[in-house]
């Protein structure tokens, strides 16, 4: 309420003429992050269908919390925007922290990856495709943000335009904010380019693997740096590629959207071999999918054959809850007593912190109510065991992580049933297009909502937990196992 109050009151930081101006709430406090981002995007869509948005001029700008959500966005989303502005803020979690809070951060191996999940300095390439103003006080500790994006970008030979309000603690500098709109305007003036000729794009997770008409869509490894490097030459009908982690890609262009010659056979060379595609129609579209096999690759329509991480179903459990989702509760009685107790009392949690997190109601119903319909549309987060829930009895068989009246068995390890959970994404077997997700709601807790750059993904694919050691504001329990799945969702040895 005291958001929209101010909406209504206060037209905020910026008003170019001519410009609508769009203010997301973002899911409460957590800079834009998972719902939150999720929401940003919906709310542009929104505002779309009700007025003429110019979608090449289109630009992010943020202060503060409103600063992280901006290099986020311009970090993962870099073909979204025509300009980013982001002022102040924080850009990753570990040095951040160091400095706004003195704190030594310890993480886990798993946390340590999954800090690539929003850390915007390993993704610092991707600014090479976005015009970039950053905004910082002299005098501000969040000036640090931009510092470390700076360095991150200079190791990728670039170079960051910084305006620095003189004397300027946590707040725009007059002079400092005449020049920061008087670039902006001019930026936006000319507006995104439609057709970039050439790409510079990395990422380390498939949930972030767009810049304009490149995609990727397979991996050869999450959680480790994927790096694409495309230019169009459309005077010679090719597209040259350089590759680093990566197994599939998309080259996308819509209709009329081909730098291409209508009738052309278009060559990709990729890693220094070239790949036949086909001919350009009259629509002037152009799409091809390749795929690595071994050393080579080859032009293939096809879909990933079985069970794959792809593009909005890579993990890790945080995934699930961007999305449709439905908390799918247990009506039978579960096999041990423990384990009853804490999945009861983890359920009510991860209900409550919904809301408290997200500003949403997390919709509940019985295993028995779940309709042919829930499994199509939306990820099913079960809870209980193979005797209490009715859904995942269904299934149980067909998840890499077995449980049963043994305890739980990851591989050749067994983990005694009458004090361990399974924790896990998994596509679900009944609508592989969808996630289910074992025992789990979001995976940050109660200590990471003291700041943002906490709120990260704390567990990966999936986790055992001891249900004797006490929860904590940090973990569920006592995590006595926990990994990502590979590439094709198969349990791994990997944990480092």
């Amino acid at each position: 309420l005291n958001f929209i109050n101010d909406r209504q009151r206060n037209r905020g930081e910026f008003t170019p003429p001519n410009t609508f101006v769009l203010h997301p709430y973002g899911r409460y406090c957590n800079a834009n992050k998972f719902a939150g981002e999720v929401d940003t995007f919906e709310a542009i869509e929104h505002a779309k269908k009700h007025y003429s948005i110019d979608e090449n001029r289109i630009a992010a700008r943020g202060f503060s919390m409103g600063g992280a959500a901006c290099w986020q966005f311009g970090a993962h989303f870099p073909g979204e925007w025509a300009a980013i502005a982001p002022g102040a803020g924080f850009a990753e979690s570990q040095e951040f922290l160091k400095v706004w809070q003195n704190e030594k951060v310890k993480p886990t191996w798993f946390e340590q990856k999954l800090w690539h999940f929003y850390d915007c300095t390993d993704y610092a390439v991707n600014i090479a495709n976005t015009p970039t103003v950053a905004y910082s006080g002299e005098i501000d500790g969040q000036r640090q943000a931009a510092n470390i994006m700076a360095a991150a970008m200079l190791k990728e030979g670039l170079e960051l335009s910084q305006i620095i309000g003189p004397k300027a603690g946590h707040f725009y500098e007059a002079g400092a904010k005449a020049e920061l709109n008087r670039r902006m305007d001019a930026i936006m003036a000319i507006g995104r380019n439609p057709m970039p000729l050439s790409i510079q794009f990395t990422t380390w997770t498939l949930k972030y693997n767009k810049m304009r008409w490149l995609e990727l869509e397979g991996l050869g490894k999450h959680w480790e740096r994927a790096r694409v490097n495309a230019v169009l030459k459309p005077e010679a009908d090719q597209i040259n590629i350089s590759e680093t982690n990566v197994t599939r890609l998309c080259l996308r262009f819509g209709p009329g959207e081909s730098p291409f010659k209508t009738g052309s056979i278009p060559v990709v060379t990729i890693d220094g071999k070239s790949v036949k595609t086909h001919t350009v129609p009259s629509e002037r579209s152009f799409v091809v999918h390749l795929h690595k096999e071994g050393t080579s690759w080859k032009a293939d329509d096809a879909a990933t054959a079985g069970v794959a991480k792809r593009p909005g179903l890579q993990g890790p459990i945080d995934d699930a809850f961007m999305d449709s989702f439905v908390m799918v509760k247990p009506t039978g009685a579960s096999a041990n007593a423990k384990v009853a107790d804490w999945v009861a009392k983890e359920m009510d949690h991860a209900i409550v912190h919904w809301r408290r997190q997200f500003r949403g109601e997390a919709r509940v119903k019985t295993d028995a109510e779940i309709s042919d319909e829930d499994i199509a549309s939306s990820n099913l987060v079960l809870w209980g065991d193979p005797t209490s829930n009715k859904v995942l009895a269904r299934l149980a068989d067909r998840l890499p992580v077995k449980w049963d009246a043994q305890g739980v068995h990851v591989g050749n390890k067994l983990f005694a049933g009458d004090h361990h959970v399974p924790v896990l994404i998994y596509p679900n077997p009944l609508n592989p297009n969808k996630y289910i997700v074992l025992n789990s709601g979001f995976t940050y807790r109660e200590y990471d909502y003291l700041n943002n750059a906490r709120q990260v993904p704390r567990l990966p694919d999936w986790a055992v937990v001891d249900v004797t050691v006490p929860v904590s504001s940090r973990w569920p329990g006592g995590v006595v196992d926990a990994a990502f799945f590979g590439e094709s969702w198969e349990l791994t040895s990997e944990r480092k």
